[in-house]
This record gives structure tokens, C-alpha cells and sequence, in this order.
């Protein structure tokens, strides 16, 4: 394959793995208004929707594989590359933690919400503007943007930390509320995971450009 036809291929990699992290991203931020809707229809379509998903990942995997496969790429090529592949699986993980929180509505629908969804909304927006940040950087080669973005993850940690004690409170207070208290806890944590793969993807950028290897949050621990 001539080098101008392996740019091109390698565009049309980085074109698809736009296209995913769309999908991811609306998937994110619908399965937060179904959660806040009680929409059961609405959920029912995002756990549908995350099989495109998956397919996504699948033919981004595939086109990286026959790459590197038959034109040997260099090391920035190959670099590029590999950085697609594991983008691609952080986003088919996210996807995952927005149908989780799909299915969390549907098991929820005919119950009030126990409290007003303030922070967890909070928490969704921060982890797309991650996202969509991350993604950025990564197609500009932006390690300050990538970082500073993997710095926002504390706000969402933060968020986390204040949905978990209010929800303790309350089935502290009431424990006839313990069920529908770890439901929203299990959404919270789902969108601090969320979080958590966008500071993967920052690392991913610093990889791209110089190829070290970095985590950007150390001290953090797994939840």
C-alpha cells in the first residue's frame, strides 16, 4: 500500500473512533435522562444501542489488526495505532456503564426517585466534557489538555463522595430506603468509572506523543 493510501486508511481509523466516542457520549447523557424521566422506553433503546457499540469496537480492532499486519507501520504509525485500539476498548467500557445505568432505570421506573438528581446530572456532565476533551487531545497531540482535563477527574470523585454520604444518610435515617439508595449509588459509580476511563484515554495521548508511559492520577485508588 502507498504511503498516501495508508494515511488515508489511518484517517479513516481516527474518523471511527470519533463516530464511537459520539455514540458513547450520547449514550451517556441519555441514560441520565432516562433515569431522570422514569422513561422505560428510552432506557430499553440505550441497552440496545450499546450492540453498536460493541460492533464499533470490533471493526476499529479489525482495521487496526490488518494495519499492522500489512504495512509494518513505523513507530509513530504504530504508536497511533495501538492508542486507537485501547481507546476504543475504554469506550466500549463506558458504554457498558452507561447501560448499566440504563438497566438501572428499569428496575427503578416505578419508583420516586428517593432524592432530586443534583449531582449525579453534575457528575455526567463533567465525565462527557472529559470525554469529549480527551478526544480532542488525543487527535491534536495535546499532552497539557489531555492532562488538565485528567485533573477534572477530583471534581467527579468529589461528586461521588458527596452522592454516597447523602445517600447513607438517608438509609441510615430510614432503611426501608437501603434499595433504592444503592440504586443511585450504583449510577454514581457508574459515571466515576466513566470519569476514570477518560483519565485513561489522557494517558493513552502522553503514550502518542512520546511514548512513555504515564498515569496521571497515582494516588488514586480502585474503587
Amino acid at each position: 500500500m502507498p504511503r498516501e493510501n495508508f494515511d488515508e486508511e489511518l484517517q479513516a481509523l481516527l474518523d471511527r473512533l470519533l463516530v464511537m466516542s459520539s455514540m458513547v457520549d450520547e449514550a451517556i447523557d441519555k441514560s441520565i435522562q432516562a433515569l431522570a424521566t422514569r422513561d422505560r422506553e428510552l432506557a430499553q433503546r440505550i441497552i440496545k444501542a450499546d450492540e453498536r457499540i460493541n460492533r464499533a469496537e470490533y471493526e476499529i480492532n479489525e482495521r487496526c489488526l490488518v494495519l499492522i499486519a500489512t504495512q509494518q507501520p513505523m513507530a509513530s504509525d504504530l504508536r497511533t495505532i495501538l492508542s486507537v485500539y485501547s481507546i476504543a476498548a475504554e469506550l466500549e467500557r463506558m458504554g457498558d456503564h452507561a447501560e448499566g445505568i440504563a438497566k438501572i432505570t428499569l428496575r427503578m421506573a416505578d419508583e420516586p426517585l428517593l432524592k432530586p438528581l443534583i449531582d449525579i446530572p453534575r457528575m455526567a456532565d463533567t465525565a462527557r466534557h472529559m470525554l469529549k476533551g480527551q478526544l480532542e487531545a488525543f487527535m491534536k497531540r495535546d499532552v497539557e489538555l489531555a492532562r488538565s482535563l485528567a485533573a477534572q477527574d477530583e471534581i467527579v470523585d468529589a461528586l461521588y463522595d458527596q452522592v454516597f454520604r447523602e445517600l447513607l444518610v438517608f438509609m441510615m435515617q430510614d432503611p426501608g430506603t437501603i434499595r433504592r439508595a444503592t440504586y443511585l449509588i450504583w449510577v454514581a459509580h457508574n459515571l466515576e468509572r466513566i470519569a476514570d476511563r477518560t483519565t485513561n484515554i489522557g494517558e493513552r495521548v502522553v503514550f502518542l506523543v512520546s511514548g512513555q508511559v504515564e498515569e496521571m492520577n497515582p494516588t488514586k485508588s480502585e474503587r
